[in-house]
């Protein structure tokens, strides 16, 4: 599967993902550093949400898809060039709309670097879901300001 998470030089672990879990695994290099030298805080959201998305992926049937609803992640400890990193994400608990995973992000040494948990929204292909406008707020003290 190619995508985002390929681009910035990720790889999904077909060896270790099955139904319910995926691992994807990649090596930092220098554009995933930030200024101060050490991987940057996106690259640990980005190569969970692809595993632990990926969980879900692997339970869909024919005319489902999904998309990330919300995404929490604890950055436990920093890295550097050259780590090897494996993320993996599990469900915890599908329903017929939502899924909420689990998600581990470790370096080669087994070292935990961020966990994370979140929630994917299921829908059928065929009813793409709505959007609906949200109605201006008004100002503090509730009423509304005129020019």
């Amino acid at each position: 599967m190619r995508g985002f998470h390929h681009a910035v030089g990720f790889t999904i672990d077909p060896a270790r993902s099955g139904e319910g879990y995926c691992t994807v695994i990649g090596t930092i290099r220098e554009m995933h550093l930030n200024i101060n030298r050490i991987v940057h805080g996106g690259v640990y959201a980005t190569i969970l949400d692809t595993a632990m998305g990926g969980a879900v992926v692997t339970t869909l049937g024919d005319g489902e898809t999904t998309a990330t609803t919300s995404l929490y992640l604890e950055f436990l400890r920093s890295t550097g060039l050259g780590t090897k990193i494996v993320a993996r994400g599990d469900i915890l608990r599908r329903g017929r709309h939502l899924a909420f995973v689990r998600g581990e992000l470790s370096d080669s040494n087994g070292r935990l670097l961020s966990q994370a948990h979140g929630t994917w929204y299921i829908w059928s292909t065929e009813s793409t879901p709505i959007s609906r406008a949200v109605p201006k707020r008004r100002s503090a003290g509730g009423t509304s300001r005129r020019s």
